[in-house]
């Protein structure tokens, strides 16, 4: 008998299980855990997957053991096979998902395919023990359940278990005829193992045949070929199963798709590597490890491992390394030609793989998100996007437009822009689902809204967790959300302007009515009384007219009163320092002015909030700073600072701002400035304002 791989037909065994295609497929509970003893001792399935992957272990370890003493003439021919991983791995992973309540079907399917697996390790084993010590019968005899638990076992995983992966279910009815022929297959191949007839003593690899007591010596001449034959039927039978992932992959939903692909990819290459010979089992081995691992990641944290970036990361590693291998390796050819140039051409192959190396990287990684994710992969293009909506744009539909591009460039179902301002507004494109991810918008160090994405769309893998992307995406977010809180801002001052207007206007019309008016009236009226009684009575004539005279007075007073709310004329006739002087003139204590500066073209805004705030600052020190001296400076550079300083008493240790202050705040701010008062460094009190200056608007 010949158990050499190439002669009795191992192929694709272990094969792993692929993710769950809708979300409750292989689905952990988000409640509170229950024990995990008593949950088995209340589910005697759950009880019996879990003993059967101690059993799978207990068995793997057993023959591992038993292979130790066997002598090295008669140790198996590959010591390190997909089989033995898979007996380890896909039970214990299989009895893991039924013990967190997991869909059961692809489960089951990976406890029993996995301790068959582990069955022909250990039977294995034995026969080899039991032909080394010389019985050969009884390893004939136990050669039949090692030939039995290796094609049953390989059939399960690599063929049956994909095609009911994940939902336990067919992709459709037309896969049933290719699970009969599994099953065909399965007792054709045993059956051929069983009746294997004696092979050639000079090809046998080990020292004595292993007869077999079934063996049929008729077979002979076809024996091998048929073998062959079948073992290339089972090769398609599995790539047909990795077909069925693919359109399993191609229908399935965003969410699935991410999970799909995590055992997907790990079975691919698992294929790839049994394909491409007896020269791979090595590699061939340690993906049927990686298999059920990526089962774990796809059920249990498929959104915190994304195998868009490992397939991304992967291509662009292996494009990278082919491309520097055949580098050197024309440096090689290149040194062994030219004799006594090998140095040089080393050098060249290096010189030219660190040309290529970023600009090849860059272009394969456009690529492969060419690839996944089409055109709104594309960093560029994204940022292309972006800015041309952004330029194009009026800028009240700026924000909208921008959010209806991300959506469509990161590929999900919604996005939500949130503007930090005072009434908080939100944009909404689309559907944002019930746990959005938030992006913060920071510009220019300032926080100033938030990027609300909804859950991946259907288009090819979702970009939605894709940090370059997203990167991209949000500097131009928050340059138009920075923009709309500007225009938000620049309206509200307009009304502001537009309110502080109108009250003024109403004040005004209201003084002119109620005073203006109504002096005008009386002495107009005087004015007849008096025509009237200058013949008769001269001296109530007079008095009228003295009357009158002091009414004029008064009506001047206040036209006077109203012309100075709207500007002290101080600053017309005297200009900013010298009508600041003037208010130092008028009581005690003495007040020094000093200036700095050319104040004579100042902004018409300006000079009145400086002098306002002077005449405020003043007042406070005349009535409650008790100082014995004060100081006004006015200093022009880039903005006009206004500095009011006395040697008071200083402020109080409960300090409540007054109608005062909160003008002097008010005038500043009016002008985008700022004013502060505190206690001066010597003692006193200080009041300093600084106030931007534009252009004069007149």
């Amino acid at each position: 008998m010949q158990l050499r791989a190439r002669e009795h037909g191992r192929v694709l065994d272990g094969v792993g299980d692929v993710p769950r295609r809708a979300v409750d497929a292989l689905t952990v509970p988000a409640g509170p855990a229950v024990p995990l003893a008593r949950t088995l001792l209340r589910s005697p399935r759950r009880l019996a997957a879990v003993a059967m992957a101690a059993l799978s272990v207990g068995l793997i370890a057993g023959g591992v053991v038993l292979r130790l003493d066997v002598p090295p003439e008669w140790h198996p021919e590959a010591n390190g096979t997909p089989q033995l991983m898979a007996g380890l791995m896909f039970p214990v992973v299989g009895a893991f998902l039924l013990a967190h309540r997991a869909r059961p079907a692809t489960a089951w399917l990976m406890c029993v395919g996995g301790l068959l697996c582990a069955i022909d390790i250990f039977s294995e084993s034995v026969v080899f023990a039991f032909a080394a010590a010389g019985d050969m019968d009884m390893a004939g005899y136990l050669r039949w359940p090692m030939v039995i638990s290796h094609q049953t076992g390989g059939i399960l995983l690599a063929v049956i278990l994909p095609l009911y992966s994940p939902d336990g279910r067919l992709p459709s009815r037309r896969w049933r005829p290719m699970v009969a022929i599994s099953a065909v297959v399965v007792v054709i191949v045993t059956l051929l193992d069983i009746t294997r007839p004696t092979p050639d003593q000079a090809s046998y690899p080990w020292p004595r045949i292993i007869p077999n007591p079934l063996a049929l010596e008729a077979t002979a001449p076809y024996s091998m070929a048929a073998r062959q034959a079948f073992a290339l039927l089972i090769s398609v039978l599995a790539l047909l199963a990795l077909v069925s992932l693919v359109l399993r992959f191609r229908r399935a939903g965003p969410t699935q798709r991410r999970q799909i692909a995590w055992p997907l990819f790990a079975f691919a290459i698992y294929v790839a590597c049994l394909l491409a010979g007896s020269d791979w089992w090595l590699a061939a081995t340690f993906w049927t490890g990686v298999i059920p691992v990526a089962i774990t990641f796809s059920v249990l944290r498929y959104r915190l491992y994304g195998i868009d970036t490992v397939i991304s990361r992967a291509f662009v590693a292996a494009g990278l390394i082919s491309a520097v291998s055949l580098i050197y390796a024309v440096g090689a050819v290149a040194g062994l030609a030219l004799s006594g140039y090998d140095r040089i051409g080393g050098l060249i192959a290096a010189l030219l793989a660190g040309m290529i190396f970023h600009p090849l990287r860059h272009s394969l990684r456009g690529l492969v998100d060419r690839l996944m994710y089409g055109t709104h992969g594309d960093p560029r293009a994204f940022a292309a996007r972006l800015s041309r909506e952004v330029r194009e744009t009026e800028p009240t539909n700026a924000l909208a437009a921008v959010a209806a591009v991300v959506k469509d460039g990161l590929s999900v179902t919604g996005v939500a822009v949130e503007v930090y301002e005072p009434g908080a507004r939100q944009i909404q494109v689309g559907l944002l689902g019930p746990a959005p991810r938030g992006v913060p918008l920071v510009w220019h160090g300032e926080p100033v809204g938030l990027l609300l994405l909804g859950s991946p769309g259907p288009r090819r893998f979702a970009a939605a967790h894709n940090d370059r992307l997203i990167a991209v995406a949000t500097p131009y977010v928050a340059d138009v959300v920075h923009a709309v809180r500007m225009t938000a801002d620049l309206q509200h001052s307009r009304e502001r302007i537009l309110s502080a207007r109108e009250e003024e206007r109403r004040r005004l019309r209201r003084d002119l009515h109620d005073g203006l008016g109504h002096a005008l009236t009386d002495m107009a009226m005087a004015i007849n009384m008096a025509r009237i009684s200058l013949r008769t009575a001269p001296d109530s004539a007079d008095r009228l007219l003295t009357e009158l005279r002091d009414g004029m007075d008064t009506v001047s007073e206040e036209i006077r009163e109203l012309v100075y709310g709207l500007r002290p004329p101080t600053l017309d006739d005297l200009g900013l320092a010298g009508a600041v002087r003037a208010l130092a003139q008028e009581g005690t204590p003495r007040v020094a002015v000093e200036t700095e500066g050319n104040l004579s073209d100042l902004p018409a805004a300006a000079e009145v909030a400086a002098y306002r705030i002077a005449q405020e600052g003043l007042t406070n020190v005349r009535k409650h700073a008790r100082a014995s001296s004060a100081t006004i400076s006015l200093r022009r550079g880039e903005s006009l600072v206004v500095r009011v300083q006395d040697d008071g008493h200083g402020l109080p240790s409960g300090p409540r701002s007054g109608v005062g202050l909160l003008s002097m705040r008010e005038r500043a701010a009016e002008l985008g400035g700022t004013c502060v008062i505190g206690a001066a460094p010597g003692g006193g009190t200080v009041v300093e304002a600084v106030l931007p200056i534009a252009a004069d608007p007149r």
